[in-house]
């Protein structure tokens, strides 16, 4: 049966009668009821032994209708830009950074009541900007003569030409002479559309290698008449439906199963990967392969291309994705022929119930759901994944009626302070094929003992519930658990069971009170990531724990939280002895007092062991000097940087031009006992910069301007700057002097990012200029 259904999910659905598709509907239904059958034995014997840039730049991008032009109070009045174009053009991708819009609105009525909550009489140059698809939604949304509608049209001829190459030939080496025709003809039926035209490259550039041209001809033949005015949904589908049938047959399913989560969603890429992992889409390739880095692989080749849009954190890494509102109406009609998931939305026209139905998604897009459709669902017993979204959950059904369930997601729906709700929770231990249990930001306040009955469990995710006191002992049960997130201190292993966790690779927030439990950790030789508080700790308990550390090969994310009494032996000075970093290590996190001699001692010991390095975090260190900003600074892959300095340091330290030549987010605060300079060129990537300023140190070495390489520096700036200005020991009027030389500078900035100085202690309306500030401890 798999073999014949592999044959026919690489045929459109057009090239397939309705006869094979009624055969194929009627195998996978089998298939199903194979699978829910073989589940329930293997329970039995069991049982018996226990997640860009834009693409193009736009016409001055639109920036005329933003701008201020003089003083005139007429020109500072609340200015509206509607955007108009039809899906696929870009208009969300265009105003993706340094601007608040509201974003694809389809009703005129909507934008009235939107309208209602911003004033007409604000007078500060505000500018409101909408998008829509509807010219009539357009025109109401920009009704005043102040008021503006921008029409994007779509690329011109060499704007889609240039965009096209890029993606295929990314060597800028040009198009081949036997490419140039058919790439013309291609283009001309993409009409100047960017989502068209980028979906169509992945499909001919996937690979790693651009496809034969032949392969080039039979798209071409196949794309229809083009995209024009009046075809330009249908021909769009046909365009985007060439990239998924593109796809091996694991990426279409991983596609498919975008289409449970809502229009406009922002997708956790970790969450939506351990998601498929628990539904079985990801599936071992070499022995001892960690699933979620094949699963990070199977997200990766989406964005690669062009199915899914990558969602970036502060650092530049990819975090999330979203679904192209077009990509997601073609998953969710393919989905609907494969009755692959039924979305319920209150819309009225949700998927069909009809039959078996295996995934489910409860979404909230029409608030005044009612619960007859699932309470009157013969079928529920045969669903094997149910995620629910916020409000819905009032129609959750009972958890005894779900039999086959490996996929229960209620990440964010409201359990805490409705009892009513707490009781469909009551009875999870019986879901005995359950994978995954999403129960973040739910606010639970207990987790039943029963959960140590759910032996396949893969996933537990308890993140941001913060009145669970403790977890269940039981919970040490599950062999099978490979990721483990709650908050700090709640996982309090007692000795000897925290080893029967075999398979986990995640595990956060690991309270350690004693001996055994530090060296326990070390059977866990899977872990990937770790986050673990000690408890009143002392050399014992941190020497058993550094001997357990050095068994864990393939630590990735390594984070260590403050005691709650601090002892005079540093556990970061036995890491600096005792450990060396594996080379993969890319997140370092201490809250511990410590030396930065140890990181000082790993780098000179050898410094490819912290060349992943891109995340570090060190709360409270004691000294820095000169030489370890500039060995820190030549870590390459260092892309954010976080250290505070509670004790003595070097009076003067110099952020160079040749370190942190990747550094994005940087933070360094040495309190009231240095001053920090920035060389012209430093920080060439930064877009957030945080520093300290000690006004009395600055003064006493003679920079009485506070000339800190500010000015005409850190081009790259453009989120935010954060200044701790520690005025201890120094007179009022040398603050006041520190203050508006650094907000000279930075104001200077063509950037114009986000400026807050902080005055530490603050200083006291009514101060005189010889008046002292107060000391203040860091």
């Amino acid at each position: 049966m798999h073999a014949a259904l592999s044959r026919l999910v690489r045929c459109r659905g057009e090239q397939l009668d309705r006869q094979v598709k009624h055969w194929a509907d009627e195998v996978r239904e089998l298939s199903y009821n194979m699978e829910d059958v073989v589940d329930k034995f293997l329970v039995r014997v069991r049982r018996s032994d226990r997640a860009g840039r834009h693409l193009w730049e736009r016409d001055q991008d639109l920036l005329s209708l933003l701008s201020i032009e003089g003083d005139d109070a007429s020109n500072k009045k609340l200015k509206k830009i509607s955007i108009v174009g039809f899906g696929g053009l870009g208009k969300t991708l265009l105003l993706e950074q340094y601007l608040v819009i509201i974003d694809d609105i389809w009703d005129e009525k909507l934008w009235e009541g939107i309208n209602l909550a911003f004033s007409n009489r604000n007078n500060l140059g505000s500018r409101l900007i909408t998008t829509t698809r509807i010219v009539s939604v357009s025109n109401s949304c920009c009704s005043s003569a102040d008021d503006s509608i921008y029409k994007m049209e779509p690329l011109s001829t060499d704007d889609s030409r240039r965009l096209f190459y890029k993606r295929i030939f990314p060597n800028n080496s040009g198009c081949p002479n036997e490419f140039q025709q058919v790439s013309e003809d291609i283009l001309k039926k993409c009409g100047g559309v960017p989502l068209a035209i980028i979906t169509i490259a992945s499909v001919l550039a996937s690979g790693q290698q651009v496809k034969p041209k032949c392969e080039w001809d039979i798209l071409l033949q196949s794309l229809g008449s083009g995209l024009t005015k009046d075809n330009s949904l249908e021909e769009m589908r046909r365009i985007l439906s060439f990239s998924y049938y593109n796809l091996p047959s694991h990426l279409k399913t991983c596609l498919l199963y975008l289409c449970i989560y809502p229009e406009d969603s922002k997708i956790g890429r970790d969450r939506l990967i351990w998601k498929w992992v628990a539904e079985g889409f990801v599936h071992h390739g070499n022995q001892g392969t960690s699933l979620f880095l094949l699963g990070l692989n199977y997200f990766n080749q989406l964005i690669n291309r062009s199915m899914i849009q990558p969602i970036y954190d502060v650092v530049g890494q990819v975090h999330a994705c979203r679904v192209h509102d077009m990509v997601l109406d073609l998953i969710c009609n393919l989905s609907q022929e494969a009755k692959f998931v039924n979305v319920l939305d209150g819309t009225g026209d949700s998927m069909s119930f009809q039959g078996n139905v295996r995934r489910l998604s409860l979404q909230d897009r029409n608030k005044d759901h009612e619960g007859t459709p699932l309470r009157n669902f013969t079928g529920i017993s045969r669903v094997r994944s149910i995620t629910i979204f916020t409000s819905v959950i009032n129609i959750m059904p009972a958890l005894s009626r779900f039999e086959v369930l490996r996929v229960l997601d209620l990440s964010d729906c409201n359990l805490g302070k409705s009892s009513s709700l707490q009781l469909n929770l009551k009875g999870v231990g019986h879901l005995v094929h359950l994978r995954y249990l999403g129960l973040a930001g739910t606010g639970i306040r207990e987790l039943s003992a029963e959960i140590g009955n759910l032996q396949f469990l893969e996933v537990l995710d308890l993140e941001r519930n913060y009145e669970i006191d403790e977890l269940p002992s039981t919970l040490f049960k599950l062999r099978r658990l490979i990721y483990l997130n709650v908050w700090l201190d709640k996982v309090v292993p007692t000795p000897g069971v925290l080893q029967n966790l075999a398979s986990i690779e995640v595990l956060r927030g690991v309270l350690v009170s004693l001996n055994i439990i530090a060296q326990e950790l070390g059977n866990l030789t899977g872990l990937r990531e770790l986050q673990i508080r000690f408890d009143d700790g002392g050399l014992d308990l941190y020497e058993g724990f550094v001997k357990s550390l050095c068994n864990l090969h393939h630590i990735e994310s390594l984070c260590i939280h403050r005691d709650s009494r601090e002892t005079s032996f540093g556990l970061m000075d036995l890491l600096g002895e005792r450990w060396v970093p594996p080379v993969h290590l890319r997140e370092f996190v201490s809250y511990k007092p410590s030396k930065l001699s140890a990181l000082r001692g790993w780098i000179k010991r050898d410094p490819t062991h912290l060349s992943n390095l891109s995340e570090l975090f060190l709360i409270s260190v004691k000294e820095v000097q000169q030489e370890d900003v500039e060995i820190i600074g030549g870590l390459l892959s260092l892309r954010r940087l976080f250290i505070k300095i509670t004790h003595q340091t070097q009076r003067l330290l110099v952020i160079r031009a040749d370190g942190f030549r990747c550094m994005v987010v940087f933070h360094l605060d040495c309190g009231s006992a240095a001053q920090i300079m920035f060389e012209s060129g430093a920080l060439p990537r930064a877009e957030v910069v945080a520093f300290s300023l000690g006004v009395r140190v600055t003064k006493e070495d003679g920079n009485c301007g506070f000339d800190l390489g500010l000015q005409g520096n850190l081009l790259s700036l453009q989120r935010r700057v954060k200044v701790y200005m520690y005025c201890g020991g120094a007179r009022v009027g040398e603050a006041k002097e520190a203050k508006a030389a650094v907000r000279h500078a930075l104001d200077a900035h063509p950037n114009h990012p986000l400026i807050s100085i902080y005055m530490l202690p603050p200083i006291p309306e009514g101060a005189n200029d010889d008046d002292l500030c107060e000391d203040m401890e860091n």
